[in-house]
Order: structure tokens, then C-alpha cells, then sequence
């Protein structure tokens, strides 16, 4: 599997995606997964990740998990890209798309047999074995019906995003506190908004992704 799980900036996503498909940004299509933005349409910073990866070069398929009724028609769609992409915005509203259209359990299959996993934000904490370390980012509450906290497990740490604490919204004495509270019990791997987790093979390394 190879994964790249970003907090904000998005400069390691084309040497990446060159490693592992040996094309251009504007040779690939990219599933652009945007549930996590839903609660947040109306914000114009909604907008920041899809000018972030077309600025790229990269061409984008809009696909928002929670449209479709059925896994298989998701499962046809992804067979059109070349990478998928899960943006950032609400952990557990994203969480909830995935799982109550089974999507998650095909996405999960898809990554695992070689399709190019990169989220960033809330699609970087989904890629881990649970997202209850981020409650205190994003309210769960705001997900009605979500309760179960299992990540789709495609990596083996949860990415504490924006632990430097540049974000207005999430100082360092708030990630700090997220350690505290929840690293006895779970792996937790800070990311800074200009680094990214890249996992290759299994192996998981910190690597700088500034935009320049």
C-alpha cells in the first residue's frame, strides 16, 4: 500500500504519485473525495484543496461518497482514477459516508491491491485504526449515527494534523491536550501543516510538503 496522509500543504503529492504511477500531474485523474467539506459548503476555504491540487496540474473527478446508494457503482467509479484523494473538513461526517455506503470496505480493498491512497486533514485521520483522537478537533456530535470510531486501518497511527499549531482553530495546547488524553492508548503520529505521513510498503516516514 502506499499512502500519503497530509496535514494542509500538498508539495509531496507529485513526486509522489510520480513514484508510483511514472506519469505527470496532467497524465492522472484523481477521485476527489469530498464528504468531509459537506458540513462546511458555504465557507470559502472549502474551496482551498481543489485549486491546491488543479494548481498542481492534477485533474480531478469529483466523487462524494455519500451519493451513492450503491458500493458497486463507487467501486466502478474508482476503477476511473488513478488516485483517490479524501480532502479535509469533518473527520466524522466523513467517517459516517464511508461506512454507511459500504464504500470504506471498497476503498479499503481498492488501496490495499495498489490504488494510491492521499488525504489530507480529516482524510489522513480516516486512513488510521480509530478517529476518537480527533474528537476534540471536530465534534462528533456532529455526526449523527456515527459510534462506532474505526478507521478504514490502512495505517497503523492515528495523524494528529496541524499539531503545529498555526491554525487558529487548533492552537498547541490543543494538540498537546489530544496527546496527553489519547496517546497511552493509541499510536498518534504529529504532522505538521508543511510535512506529511508517507507510508510505502509499510514503512512510514515524516516528509516535508510545502507548497512554494
Amino acid at each position: 500500500m502506499n499512502l500519503l496522509l497530509l496535514s494542509l500543504n500538498a508539495g509531496a503529492l507529485p513526486g509522489f504519485l510520480l513514484r508510483h504511477t511514472g506519469r505527470a500531474p496532467s497524465a492522472l485523474r484523481i477521485g476527489f473525495i469530498d464528504d468531509a467539506h459537506l458540513p462546511y459548503v458555504d465557507q470559502p476555504y472549502t474551496s482551498f484543496e481543489w485549486t491546491q491540487l488543479t494548481d498542481l496540474g492534477f485533474r480531478l473527478t469529483r466523487m462524494t461518497v455519500g451519493k451513492y446508494t450503491d458500493a458497486a457503482d463507487f467501486e466502478s467509479d474508482l476503477r476511473g482514477v488513478d488516485a483517490v484523494y479524501l480532502c479535509g473538513g469533518h473527520t466524522f461526517v466523513l467517517l459516517g459516508a464511508l461506512q454507511r455506503s459500504g464504500a470504506g470496505e471498497v476503498l479499503k480493498a481498492r488501496v490495499r491491491a495498489g490504488l494510491p491512497y492521499i488525504g489530507l486533514s480529516a482524510g489522513a485521520v480516516v486512513a488510521g485504526p480509530t478517529v476518537e483522537p480527533v474528537a476534540p478537533l471536530d465534534d462528533p456530535a456532529e455526526a449523527p449515527g456515527v459510534t462506532d470510531f474505526t478507521g478504514l486501518g490502512l495505517a497503523d497511527t492515528v495523524v494528529i494534523p496541524h499539531a503545529d499549531g498555526r491554525l487558529p482553530p487548533y492552537p498547541s495546547s490543543m494538540i498537546d491536550e489530544i496527546v496527553r488524553t489519547y496517546g497511552g492508548r493509541f499510536p498518534l503520529t504529529r504532522v505538521n501543516d508543511d510535512q506529511a505521513l508517507l507510508v510505502e510498503d509499510g514503512v512510514a516516514t515524516i516528509v516535508s510538503s510545502p507548497i512554494t
